[in-house]
């Protein structure tokens, strides 16, 4: 299911945008690892899959999960829900359970650190979710910048996603890879910093 789903991804990609990869290497061929990323849009996670040759599990809210049609995708996606902290504190730590899981198991696991989608198109600050699971279980962070998704149509550039007529067909998208940050030096605020300067 997860090969099937990572290749209609990229159908989809390649009939919406040009993507240009820049960086690919620097993502291990193995072991585990923390991919991070600016998060722009709804479909932030799609191109992040189709630039990964690996399967990837991403981290989002859980009620995305709860949506009649895209819950079901993600459900069969094997996306980890995850809550804010006052929200649902029980799905926060069953979320920060499975990426230990997942971790130890080898895989790599994405995750937004912003925890929201971009409303101006800058980066918000990132919370420190990320240095929680990389105190929990030492891996690899590969910091990752996504330029080119402001404005489309699964941006919220123009309000609400998804509302407007889709427009911008086959625009230029890049998704720049960094080289990876060792966990003794993660900090939230540090991976931000090593994203903006990837999107420069």
């Amino acid at each position: 299911m997860e090969n099937l789903l990572r290749f209609l991804c990229l159908i989809i990609v390649s009939i919406l945008y040009r993507l240009r990869i820049i960086g690919r290497e620097n993502i291990p061929v193995k072991g585990p690892a923390v991919l991070v990323c600016n998060h722009v849009s709804f479909v932030d996670w799609l191109i992040i899959a189709c630039a990964c040759r690996r399967p990837v599990r991403f981290v989002m809210h859980y009620k995305y999960l709860k949506t009649p049609f895209s819950g079901r995708i993600f459900r069969n996606a094997k996306v980890i829900p995850i809550s804010g902290e006052r929200e649902n504190p029980a799905v926060l730590k069953a979320a920060f359970t499975k990426i230990a899981d997942l971790l130890e198991e080898g895989e790599i696991v994405c995750i937004f650190p912003e925890g929201t989608i971009t409303r101006d198109g800058n980066m918000g600050p990132f919370r420190r979710g990320i240095e929680t699971i990389v105190k929990r279980t030492p891996v690899p962070v590969i910091p990752m910048a996504l330029k080119g998704m402001w404005g489309s149509f699964f941006s919220k550039k123009y309000g609400k996603p998804m509302t407007r007529p889709f427009r911008r067909v086959w625009s230029r998208l890049s998704l720049k890879i960094g080289e990876a940050v060792h966990p003794r030096e993660v900090s939230a605020e540090g991976l931000r910093q090593c994203i903006g300067q990837l999107l420069v």
